[in-house]
């Protein structure tokens, strides 16, 4: 749990305590069933699909996202009020959680490279991450911002929160991509 708490102090901003550890306990089972060590994420490249040259940190972005969704949610509580509230605790665990799943789609190769493993080529980190979730009793309104914040989300209705988380991942992501082709 510490590893997790270090790799995540933005968890202190889940007011809900069960919903805090219950975050905090699929980010132990992902890393129980990873090849990953927490110390990895850190300097593993945060997607596969910008090309080789990227060197921002999955827990670079992941934590970018976090703090860009939060302070996103906070604008929407304070413009739009009660037209359109976000539970604050549901949009930072699903920030928290969106990309956990990516933990069992890496793995490492022979040097040490972070490479997309087999798992990862049949089940996408939406599903893993769904699936670490709710084994965790993670919250259905969770779950669904997991689920939906990458591209399989576009065939549902998202909420709030997961329109919010899905905007701050693809915000941090589509520049990175669109600078190296």
């Amino acid at each position: 749990m510490e590893s997790v708490k270090k790799l995540w102090p933005e968890l202190e901003w889940i007011r809900d305590k069960v919903l805090r550890e219950k975050t905090a306990r699929t980010w132990e089972l992902a890393l129980e069933k990873s090849v990953l060590k927490a110390e990895d994420l850190y300097t593993i490249p945060f997607t596969l699909l910008a090309g080789p040259d990227l060197q921002v940190s999955f827990m670079d972005h992941k934590r970018a996202v976090v703090h860009i969704a939060y302070e996103s949610g906070q604008k929407f509580n304070l413009f739009f009020k009660n037209s359109l509230p976000v539970n604050m605790d549901i949009l930072v665990a699903g920030a928290i959680l969106a990309d956990v799943g990516k933990l069992l789609e890496y793995e490492l190769d022979a040097a040490g490279k972070c490479i997309q493993g087999k798992y990862g080529e049949y089940i996408r980190h939406p599903f893993s991450g769904l699936s670490l979730a709710e084994q965790c009793g993670v919250p259905p309104e969770v779950c669904h911002i997991i689920a939906t914040h990458a591209g399989e989300g576009d065939l549902v209705k998202r909420s709030t929160e997961a329109y919010i988380v899905h905007h701050a991942d693809f915000m941090t992501f589509l520049p990175f991509k669109s600078r190296l082709k």
